[in-house]
């Protein structure tokens, strides 16, 4: 496995995360890591999170969109948060990738649900480094409940940072193992 060392990271009033992590595989080996179907299935298998790929896009130009969802009952989650989740509800999370010139590439992500009071969205850079790439992340977390909401988003925030970051881990593993680019 290989070691990403987090670059940055900072809250601004506890629902916004910046941060960056540094990978050994280049921009275009992600891009096209992304654009793969076998990429996404497996990513859905190894993290459980969210069930299904709903949809994947790659436009003529690099482009790549990909809706991934979950239909989840709220017996699965811990106690204490509960009481803030109806009985049945459905998180979608949209990924948009899109190369903005010939070594970097933009990217938008979103997870929401229906009938949930939280949400995350956030803006992505991948842009080449020597040793590789860098991923850039700004990102904010909301969770709409008066006196815990804040905690929530503190602790929603550092579980996004660490996903984001296994994720990475799981991709350059990804890509070494299936020789992109």
């Amino acid at each position: 496995m290989q070691k990403f060392e987090i670059q940055e990271y900072s809250v601004a009033v506890s629902k916004t995360f910046n941060f960056s992590l540094d990978s050994t595989v280049c921009v275009e080996q992600i891009l096209a890591a992304f654009g793969e179907r076998d990429y996404w299935m497996d990513r859905l298998s190894t993290f459980n999170g969210i069930d299904t790929l709903e949809s994947l896009e790659v436009d003529p130009d690099g482009s790549v969109t990909a809706v991934m969802v979950k239909d989840v009952q709220r017996g699965r989650e811990p106690s204490p948060l509960a009481k803030f989740f109806p009985q049945n509800w459905r998180v979608v999370q949209r990924e948009a990738w899109h190369p903005i010139d010939a070594d970097q590439v933009s990217g938008d992500v979103s997870i929401a649900s229906d009938g949930v009071p939280g949400s995350a969205a956030g803006a992505a850079l991948l842009a080449p480094i020597a040793t590789g790439s860098r991923l850039k992340c700004a990102a904010r977390v909301e969770f709409k409940v008066p006196l815990v909401g804040g905690q929530i988003e503190s602790v929603m925030g550092r579980i996004l940072v660490q996903n984001v970051t296994a994720v990475q881990h799981f991709t350059a593993d990804w890509i070494t193992a299936h020789r992109h680019g």
